[in-house]
C-alpha cells in the first residue's frame, strides 16, 4: 500500500504511512511480540490439543497426521504384496517372510515412523512420496525386497493412496469413537427411559403447559431418534478407487495391456485386512475418489448431532426448572460470586461443540463432493481437517455422558409443577364430553379455563354438572395432572 498525502491542520502538506494499522512501522509493546514456543498442551491453537487433549486420546492415533501416515503405509503394502501375487514374470511372489516383514512395517509403525516420513518430506516437499521412499528405506539388507522396490507405489497416482486411507481413517473413527460414543449416550439414556418410565411430567409445549408426560418418556424419545441416526451412520459404505491419474487405469494398461487391472483393484480394495484393506470399490472416478459417500457420512453425524443439541437444550432447560439436580462434585465452584450455582457446563459445553462439530462437517459435506475438472487441491485442504471435525463430536460426546451421569431426579419438584396446572385437565374432561354427545365441550372448557388460574375445585364443579354417566364423572374426578400420562410409562420401558 503506497504512503499517502495527508494535510496538517495548517494546511502543509505531509507523507504518512501507509494507511493500515498493521503496516505503521510501530512496533507492537513487547508482550505482544513473538516469542519461539514449544507446542504443548498449553500453546496448541485448538483446545482439541490443548485443553480437552486426554479427552480426544482415542481419536488421536487415527485422526492425526501421524495416523494418515500409518494408513499411506498400509495402503502401499497392501498393493505391493498384491502385486507380487498377480502373476508377473517380473514379479514373483514373496516369501512367507518377507510378507511378515512387510506387514511387521504397518503393524509396529510408530510416531517415530511418522517422523522420518517427515525428515525425507522437507527433501521431497511430497508428502505421499515420502512415505515411498521410507518403505523403500526399510528394503536395505533384504535382496529379496530391494529387487522389487521399483514396485512400491507402482501405477498409482498419490490420490490413490491418498484416499483410501482417509476411507480407513474414517471407517477406524466412525466404529472406534464415534459409535461408541453415541452407544454410551444411547444406554443412559435407555437407562434413564426404564428408570423414569413412570414418573410424572407436566409438558409444555411452545412453552406452555400441556398434557402431562413421563420422564422416561422424553428420555425414549432421544433413544429412538439416536437409534435411527446411528443406522444410518453405521450403513454408509466407506468407498476406495486404485485406478490411476483420471480414473482410467492408463499406466497400468501401458505396463501390462492384457491384464485386468480393474479387477485387480478391486480385490485389492475389498480383500479384508490386513492383505487387503477392507473397503467398498469405487468402479467410476475422475483422478480423486468421488467423496459422496463422506459427504452421506459427515451429514449423518451431523444429524445425530443435532438431535443431541435438542437434547442438551431440553436438558438444560428441567435444570432450570429444578426437575433436575446435579450431582456435586467436591471442590468445584459453580460460580466466582454466587457460592449457591450448580451450573449446567456439561450440556453447554456439549451444545457448544456440537455446534462447532456440525459447522465443520457441514462444509465437508458440501466441499468435497466438488472438483474443478479431473482435479483440484481444494478438497485435499479440508480433509486435514476431519480429525478436528470428529473431535469436537466425540469431545461433546464425553461431554453430554458426563452430565447425564451427574444428574439426580427431583420428583418434588415435578409433582408441584403439576399439581399448579390443573388446566391440562381440561383436554380429557373436554374429550369424554364429546364421547357422549355434549354440545360445544370444547368452548366450555376453553371458557373455564383459558387464560386463567384453574383450580381441581372448579374442574370438580364442572365434571360434576356435565351430563354423562356417573361412571365416567368418577374416573374424571380420580384424575389428577400426575395421573393423566397415557401410555408414555409403556412407551419408555419399551425402548
Amino acid at each position: 500500500m503506497p504512503a499517502r498525502k495527508r494535510r496538517t491542520l495548517a494546511g502543509q502538506a505531509i507523507l504518512s504511512a501507509p494507511d493500515h494499522p498493521c503496516l505503521t512501522g510501530v512496533a507492537p509493546p513487547i508482550h505482544l511480540q513473538l516469542r519461539a514456543m514449544s507446542l504443548s498442551t498449553i500453546t496448541a491453537l485448538s483446545p482439541l490439543d490443548g485443553r480437552y487433549a486426554p479427552k480426544l486420546a482415542a481419536l488421536r492415533p487415527i485422526m492425526s497426521e501421524h495416523g494418515y501416515m500409518h494408513r499411506r503405509v498400509q495402503v502401499e503394502v497392501a498393493w505391493f504384496i498384491a502385486l507380487s501375487d498377480a502373476g508377473f514374470a517380473e514379479f514373483k511372489p514373496l516369501t512367507t517372510g518377507a510378507r511378515a516383514y512387510l506387514l511387521s512395517l504397518v503393524k509396529n509403525f510408530s510416531e517415530a515412523d511418522s517422523a522420518a516420513i517427515k525428515e525425507i518430506e522437507k527433501t521431497t516437499n511430497h508428502d505421499v512420496k515420502a512415505v515411498e521412499y521410507w518403505i523403500k528405506s526399510k528394503f536395505e539388507a533384504r535382496p529379496e525386497l530391494e529387487k522389487a522396490a521399483e514396485f512400491v507405489h507402482f501405477a498409482c497416482t498419490s490420490e490413490d493412496i491418498n484416499n483410501t486411507s482417509h476411507a480407513l481413517q474414517l471407517r477406524s473413527g466412525r466404529d472406534q469413537v464415534i459409535l461408541p460414543g453415541l452407544d454410551r449416550i444411547m444406554l443412559k439414556l435407555r437407562e434413564m427411559a426404564h428408570a423414569f418410565a413412570d414418573v410424572p411430567m407436566l409438558s409444555r409445549t411452545h412453552g406452555q403447559t400441556a398434557s402431562p408426560t413421563t420422564v422416561g418418556k422424553e428420555m425414549a424419545n432421544v433413544v429412538m431418534r439416536l437409534q435411527t441416526a446411528c443406522e444410518k451412520i453405521a450403513a454408509v459404505k466407506i468407498m476406495g478407487k486404485m485406478n490411476g491419474a483420471v480414473g482410467n487405469y492408463n499406466a497400468h494398461l501401458s505396463a501390462w495391456p492384457d491384464f485386468d487391472w480393474e479387477a485387480f483393484s478391486k480385490k485389492v480394495i475389498e480383500t479384508p485386512e490386513p492383505l487387503g484393506l477392507g473397503l467398498t470399490f469405487q468402479p467410476y472416478s475422475i483422478q480423486i475418489e468421488p467423496h459422496d459417500y463422506m459427504a452421506e457420512l459427515f451429514d449423518a453425524v451431523a444429524r445425530a448431532n443435532t438431535i443431541l443439541i435438542d437434547l442438551s437444550r431440553d436438558i438444560w432447560g428441567y435444570v432450570s426448572l429444578g426437575y433436575f439436580k446435579q450431582r456435586l462434585k467436591a471442590g468445584e465452584i459453580g460460580s466466582s460470586t454466587m457460592p449457591h450455582k450448580v451450573n449446567p457446563i456439561d450440556f453447554e459445553n456439549a451444545e457448544g461443540n456440537l455446534g462447532l462439530a456440525n459447522a465443520l462437517l457441514k462444509h465437508l459435506a458440501e466441499k468435497l463432493p466438488i472438483s474443478r475438472w479431473q482435479r483440484d487441491l481444494t478438497d485435499s485442504t479440508v480433509l486435514r481437517n476431519i480429525g478436528v471435525a470428529l473431535g469436537y463430536a466425540a469431545l461433546a460426546y464425553t461431554s453430554l455422558l458426563t452430565g447425564l451421569n451427574k444428574l439426580e431426579i427431583n420428583e418434588e419438584a415435578l409433582a408441584a409443577d403439576l399439581d399448579a396446572s390443573w388446566e391440562v385437565l381440561a383436554e380429557p374432561i373436554q374429550t369424554v364430553m364429546r364421547r357422549f354427545g355434549v354440545q360445544g365441550a370444547y368452548e366450555k372448557l376453553k371458557e373455564v379455563t383459558r387464560g386463567k388460574t384453574v383450580t381441581a375445585e372448579a374442574l370438580h364443579a364442572l365434571i360434576q354438572s356435565l351430563d354423562i354417566p356417573q361412571a365416567e364423572k368418577d374416573r374424571l374426578l380420580a384424575m389428577t395432572p400426575g395421573s393423566y400420562t397415557g401410555k408414555a410409562a409403556e412407551l419408555a420401558r419399551r425402548v
